[in-house]
């Protein structure tokens, strides 16, 4: 695992985190996003979970878009995976499973993508557990808090204060993406603490399941625009 760097405190660094609108089911949803400067929109590619999409519709919605698509999978195979990763043309594949790190090696080298993985946060070794687990094989952890039978997605945060000293011991070049339970109201709190590359949000922004608020999403990415001022 690369030599990591202290990182300084949030508000002296150049660039504001990267938003990510994750859980679209919907191409004006999508067009939303884009519209208020979010980086990245998520969609749920494997099948089975409340804001599933087949790769196909996600094509649609993102194929007058310039948007960056992240792939969210659940322990899908590596030939699975890539077949989906090309159909929706994904920047991202982002892993919620139980993939081992050989699978998530293989899955960062099969194409021209970056891999981040998710991390449910409930002690301090789950977090150091997977940094030596899938440190060398990852572009960035996604962290979110803790469900008993949701593997993402549930709106769960962590606690981000007792995990804000780990940001110094991630790996240099690996990103962390703030997760899980993400509203309005607290994203400030959280990306003052944590410091993320990127901010996640899902059903903190919605009406209802896979239907996005346009005021609630306006008012996630102001807020963060906010931390600086």
């Amino acid at each position: 695992m690369a030599e990591s760097q202290p990182r300084p405190p949030y508000s002296d660094l150049a660039m504001l985190p990267v938003v990510k609108i994750c859980g679209v089911t919907r191409v004006e949803d999508a067009r939303l996003a884009q519209s208020l400067g979010a980086g990245y929109v998520g969609m749920i590619l494997s099948g089975g979970f409340e804001r599933s999409v087949t790769p196909e519709v996600a094509a649609a919605i993102t194929s007058s878009l310039e948007i960056k698509t992240v792939a969210v999978l659940v322990d899908e195979s590596v030939e699975v995976a890539a077949v989906i990763a090309e159909t929706v043309g994904a920047a991202v594949l982002q892993l919620h499973g139980n993939e081992p790190a050989g699978v998530v090696a293989e899955l960062r080298a099969a194409g021209d993508w970056l891999v981040w993985k998710a991390l449910r946060l409930r002690e301090d070794y789950d977090l150091e557990r997977g940094l030596q687990r899938y440190g060398e094989s990852v572009d960035g952890f996604l962290l979110e808090g803790w469900h008993p039978s949701k593997v993402g997605g549930s709106g769960v945060a962590f606690a981000w204060d007792e995990f804000a000293a780990a940001r110094d011991g991630f790996p240099e070049g690996v990103d962390l993406i703030a997760a899980g339970g993400l509203t309005p109201e607290n994203v400030r709190e959280a990306v003052s603490l944590l410091r993320p590359d990127v901010v996640d949000v899902s059903s903190g922004v919605e009406i209802e399941v896979g239907i996005k608020d346009p005021g609630l999403v306006q008012a996630f990415v102001t807020h963060i625009r906010g931390e600086r001022g």
